[in-house]
């Protein structure tokens, strides 16, 4: 039975002035008028995070097997319509999406398949190995889907699980789950974790979080394991169900979501709110088990998504509307069976809607040729836009080489949509073509042309569309479509050019590379030209990067012919213009040899025929570069040395050198002689071009400096002259010595007996002369040395260092650096084995308690040949090598540590025991947990182990003092307090209890509610200061106990101008007065009654002065209400009756359950004037109200 609630107009018009002139306006008897319920009046707004399209994994036998793992597999996951960030359909495959995965496959190297489902959906085949797969995965989850975010709280110290060792678990929970997971830092108080995501990765991400917090929550945990096809009817339509039960009870519920194929619901909380929902979850449980029946239906696979509905909301609403569950198979399955559990009544209903949803959508196909399909579409999708515009619903599919189209969508419109598209493919009948020639394939990109210059033009003059097989495909077909008159005259000259092809000759031109760029021309100008004087022939030139010298000519015979010949001339003549000869001209006079405005360099330019380069202003060079034919290049370094000449006391001198001598006098890349002219005050030394012949060495610069370098040089060169060519026999077997490492040894030699050459055959060569050149006592110092270095070679021996493998990485230091030291210093090689990973296992372990010889004594037993070094050199410097090597061998000592103190050892993440390795050079290894062991072992060199134990002992006593400091803050002191008194002892927003335990250095617990002794307070602490915090709480009760309460009467209009805008009105009077005032909650049997407590004379002064506000507040609303009186419009009943003002009437208002009351329309604080503030009051029917 409903009721029924009125609000009239006129009841407004007793709270507010200015509402009684508003007229109703009802034209239907009430008998005959429609009363609208609450709900249908006031929508509710629709349910935040209602369930998504989930679906199950799959169930059965089947999956109880192991699969067997592979490097590479292969994941498909469904992107929605409703979730896909781009939608662009017209540029599928071309637009951002491709973009996207082309950058993902880049990063991540899985290979990613995308496909266009019926609905728009987006299907995503990623193939690779597991963890590339993995990261692809939350890549295209994170750029292609829409993303939406959720908070989960779960205590503070749960967190350091979900982030696990190193961040481990957290890393894998973001890839398995494809979210981005943010805990808050420890330094954060918040207890939400932020989730980002698709909303299905976000369900499983808070599901796996709370499995996670509700393993470590030690308050209250149950598992409760209910068949997977009942948890519909406990978690309900939309979750409303679980919600009312997490409401009522307090306790959190967490259901697996559909996609999560698990039986067991978690509950967490307070023990006996953990039992409650317990309870009603199994008692939900039991009921449908016994109630409920099932039915089969087979729907056809492609209907299932219609049952699903956008995110499963069809599912929901079926089990809303009729308490029905519909079990669907999952996508990947190829079941078409749908399981529908309920009550037996209610399965009819139920089985109806299905059946609707399923039919809701038809699918047709129209039949057209594959190539006339692109032509059905239009340019840029045109003709099919215009069907999608104006039948939205309609989805329209084309399958490339399949001559089908497939519609789908509401009956009526595919019907409409089925038409027209025949109609367009009737007259596409009419009136196109298509054709196919063959042309061999190597034709193919000549009849494209470049940039597709003759394709284009072909398609464009004849309006077709010409299709070219790409090179992969290795097919000779041609295909073109279009009009028959375009067709035909496409066809014809495609076959032309073709054959005009087939008699074409290739010829290829040897062009040195540095040429091309100048044959070329700046921008393509030249070889334009050469293109346009031979237009029927193809000039290819090399890419640069190929550093290839072939041109290719490709046309016909006599054309390629001339082409050549001109290409030829054009050659030599750049040949000889490319002579070049650099000048040094001294930099004060290169502004003389511009001159102004450039004028001296133009003309030389111009008379010479040359291209003259001078180096930058800011540039040190002082070399300017002449380029042309050789004679008007000498003309023109005549002239500009003429003009240097002219402006300064140069002098030039030749000198006459013998050619053989030039190469050792400039030395390597030119340093000997640069040396000399910096010496000599700049001047310029120039030698003639290697391979002339000539011996005239010029030198230019200032008078005496051109003296100097002349003598300087002379001398060097006599020196140079006495160079002298010796012999000696080296045995072949030392050869290598000498040659290895790219020749060092030979290397050093040079550099330290004044440049010496030493000439060894060369390899495959059987001969043992060594020939060296050089000045003679540096020849003959050098072969002194190598006569040493042979002496030895030949008192080489050989030691064999028996260290165990596992050492030899430490022996070895880091990049090798120890054993190059002891390389360095012994003058010895050391040549360490080839590991054996069968023999260097686990089970071999470092030698303990400082026994370094126990291992070494084993392997001299039965020396394996992965533990044995080579060392060569003199045997005393071998076998203080040996030692050398024997002393890097680490060595382990034991060290007692309580084993409750190892986790402080470590430090947070490991930087306590980092720190200490790093100081003391040493590895330390702690036992595992599960050993409870006291034994912490040390391992590295003698001389770090003592320092390492120290340092280990001195952390012990350390955290051993913290302990004992923790014992004694740890004692506990608990004390009786009426509970009446714990506010006043708390404070407001806890400032009194804070103070207390920031003076006392002590916290300080209040019991929890539904505890048993709810007036025990314990305090924690030193023993001094727990004792001297219970004198501060005992002192604040003394005080609260002399304290009195009086009752006073206030008219209840007054109340709101007493408390005041939030508050601050009656705070201000209870800061003053030292007392607390409280006010009747909205519906007291007496609302004027005001209750004030305090100290005896505090609270008589608080009354009188809310007494005299009252009499001061009365008089304003008294008169307030008098003018309102006066200002009320006259009534109109003198006016034809307009039927009875029954204002706005609704059914089941919320107001007419039991235990609530309607609204009082002229209550001040049911309805307050804007300006005015109201006193809070407690939540009604109504919901609580914001200010």
């Amino acid at each position: 039975m409903s009721s029924v609630a009125v609000l009239t107009p006129e009841s407004f018009a007793e709270h507010r002035s200015g509402l009684g002139d508003q007229e109703t306006r009802g034209g239907v008897p009430e008998d005959e008028a429609y009363i609208p319920t609450y709900l249908e009046a006031f929508p509710p707004l629709p349910e935040k995070g209602a369930p998504g399209d989930k679906s199950g994994e799959p169930i059965g036998a089947w999956s109880k097997i192991r699969p067997i793992k592979s490097s590479v597999i292969t994941q498909v996951f469904h992107v929605p319509l409703e979730e896909r960030r781009y939608k662009d359909n017209s540029q599928f495959g071309e637009g951002e999406e491709a973009k996207v995965c082309l950058d993902i496959m880049q990063k991540t190297g899985a290979h990613i398949e995308l496909s266009l489902a019926k609905d728009q959906g987006l299907s995503i085949m990623v193939t690779g190995k597991l963890d590339s797969v993995m990261k692809a995965r939350k890549e295209i989850v994170a750029r292609l889907q829409t993303q939406a975010s959720a908070t989960v709280t779960i205590p503070k110290e749960h967190h350091r699980f979900v982030i696990g060792k190193n961040g481990e678990k957290l890393q894998e929970l973001e890839l398995k789950t494809a979210t981005k997971i943010n805990i808050p830092r420890p330094d954060d108080s918040s207890n939400q974790i932020k989730i980002t995501g698709t909303k299905e990765g976000i369900e499983k991400s808070r599901h796996e979080i709370l499995l996670i917090s509700a393993e470590q929550d030690k308050r209250a945990v149950e598992r409760i394991n209910l068949e997977k096809v009942f948890h519909p009817f406990i978690a309900g339509a939309y979750n409303k169900v679980v919600q009312e039960i997490m409401q009522e009870t307090g306790a959190r519920i967490n259901i697996p979501p559909p996609s999560i194929n698990k039986d067991e619901i978690f509950i967490t909380g307070e023990k006996e709110p953990v039992a409650q929902a317990g309870t009603r979850i199994r008692k939900i449980y039991e009921e449908k088990k016994r109630k409920t029946t099932t039915i089969s239906v087979e729907v056809k696979k492609s209907q299932h998504k219609y049952i699903i509905g956008p995110k499963g909301n069809t599912l929901q609403e079926i089990l809303d509307m009729t308490g029905v569950s519909v079990e669907m198979p999952s996508l990947e399955s190829s079941s078409e069976t749908i399981i529908l559990r309920g009550e037996p009544d209610k399965l009819g209903p139920a089985l109806t809607q299905v059946y609707a949803k399923a039919k809701s959508v038809m699918v047709a196909e129209v039949t057209a040729p594959a190539w006339l399909h692109r032509f059905i579409i239009g340019k840029k999708g045109q003709n099919i836009g215009r069907i999608t515009q104006q039948l939205p619903k309609v989805h329209i599919e084309f399958t490339d080489g399949d001559e089908k189209i497939t519609l789908e969508g509401p009956t009526e419109e595919v019907e409409i949509a089925q038409t027209q598209i025949q109609d367009i493919i009737n007259d596409l009948l009419t009136r196109m073509d298509y054709t196919e020639i063959t042309v061999e394939q190597k034709f193919h990109r000549h009849l494209i042309g470049k940039n597709g210059a003759n394709i284009n033009r072909i398609k464009e003059q004849c309006k077709v569309s010409v299709r070219i097989p790409p090179d992969n495909e290795k097919s000779h077909l041609i295909r073109i479509e279009g009009e028959p008159q375009g067709v035909q005259l496409a066809k014809k000259e495609l076959l032309e050019m073709a054959v005009r092809m087939e008699n074409e000759r290739t010829k290829d031109l040897i062009i040195e590379q540095r040429l091309h760029r100048s044959i070329i021309g700046q921008k393509g100008e030249k070889i334009k030209e050469v293109r346009d004087k031979f237009p029927e022939v193809i000039i290819n030139f090399p890419d640069p990067a190929q550093k290839s010298d072939i041109v290719q000519l490709r046309g016909p015979k006599n054309e390629v012919e001339k082409c050549g010949k001109f290409l030829q001339k054009v050659i030599a003549d750049l040949i000889e213009n490319s002579y070049s000869v650099s000048i040094p001209i001294f930099k004060q006079f290169h502004k003389n040899i511009i001159g102004k405005g450039g004028a001296n360099i133009k003309k030389i330019r111009e008379e010479t025929n040359t291209k003259i380069d001078l180096p930058t202003e800011n540039s040190n060079s002082e070399v300017i570069l002449i380029t042309g034919k050789k004679a008007n290049c000498e003309a023109a370094r005549d002239r500009i040395l003429s003009i240097q000449r002219e402006l300064a006391n140069i002098k030039e001198v030749d000198v006459l050198i013998p050619a053989k001598l030039h190469n050792s006098l400039i030395g390597a890349k030119g340093r000997l002689v640069r040396s000399l002219m910096e010496d000599c005050g700049g001047v310029h030394i120039h030698f003639p071009s290697e391979g002339s012949g000539s011996d005239k060495v010029t030198i230019r610069g200032p008078v005496e400096e051109v003296e100097k370098a002349r003598k300087q040089l002379l001398q060097l060169a006599e020196e140079k002259d006495n160079v002298i060519e010796d012999l000696m026999i080296v045995d072949p077997k030392y050869h290598r010595h000498f040659v290895a490492r790219r020749g060092q040894v030979l290397r050093e030699i040079a550099e330290e007996y004044g440049g010496v050459t030493v000439s060894f055959p060369r390899t495959g060569v059987q001969s043992d002369r060594v020939m060296l050149k050089g000045a003679k006592d540096c020849v003959e110092a050098a072969k002194r040395r190598i006569q040493e270095i042979i002496g030895d070679l030949e008192a080489q021996v050989t030691l064999e260092c028996v260290i165990p493998q596992r050492f030899h990485r430490a022996v070895m230091g880091l990049k090798g650096s120890k054993v190059q030291q002891i390389t360095r210093d012994y003058d010895v090689q050391i040549k360490f084995p080839e590991r054996d990973e069968n023999q260097a296992g686990p089970d071999l372990h470092p030698q303990e308690n400082g026994d370094l010889n126990s291992d070494l004594r084993e392997v001299e037993h039965a020396p394996r040949k992965c533990d044995i070094i080579v060392i060569s050199g003199r045997k005393e410097k071998c076998e203080a090598a040996r030692e050398a090597l024997l002393a890097l061998v680490p060595v382990t000592v034991d060290v007692e540590v309580p084993f409750d103190l190892h986790r402080y050892i470590i430090g947070q993440k490991g930087s306590g025991i980092r720190k200490m390795m790093e100081e003391y050079e040493v590895n330390i290894a702690v036992p595992p947990p599960e050993q409870q062991s006291d034994v912490i072992k040390i391992t590295g060199l003698t001389a770090n182990l003592e320092r390492a134990r120290a340092g280990i002992l001195e952390r012990v006593r350390e955290l051993q003092a913290e302990q004992e400091d923790r014992a004694l803050r740890g004692f506990k002191l608990t004390m009786s307090v009426d509970p009446k008194y714990h506010p006043k002892i708390i404070g407001r927003k806890g400032a009194v209890i804070s103070q207390i335990r920031k003076d006392h250095d002590v916290n300080i617990q209040f019991p929890d509610k539904g505890d048993e002794n709810q007036d025990m307070i314990t305090i924690t602490g030193y023993e001094r200061n727990a004792e001297s915090a219970k004198d501060a709480i005992m002192k604040i009760v003394a005080d609260l106990e002399e304290m009195v309460s009086e009752d006073i009467n206030l008219d209840h209009r007054v109340h709101a101008r007493i408390i005041g805008g939030r508050g601050k009105a009656i705070r201000k009077i209870m800061e003053e007065f030292k007392v607390d005032i409280r006010f009747p909650p909205p519906g007291s049997d007496d609302p004027n009654r005001v209750t004030v407590t305090g100290l005896p004379e505090h609270v008589d002064n608080a009354i009188d002065h809310l007494l005299n506000l009252e009499e001061e507040y009365m008089m304003a609303i008294v008169e307030s209400e008098t003018m309102a009186a006066y200002m009320k419009p006259p009534s109109r009943v003198e006016e034809e009756p307009r039927g009875s003002a029954r204002g706005f009437v609704v059914r089941d208002a919320p107001w007419n359950a039991p235990g609530n009351k309607a609204p009082d329309v002229s209550s001040a604080e049911e309805f307050p004037m804007f300006g005015t503030v109201v006193a809070p009051r407690q939540a009604s029917a109504w919901g609580p109200k914001k200010f």
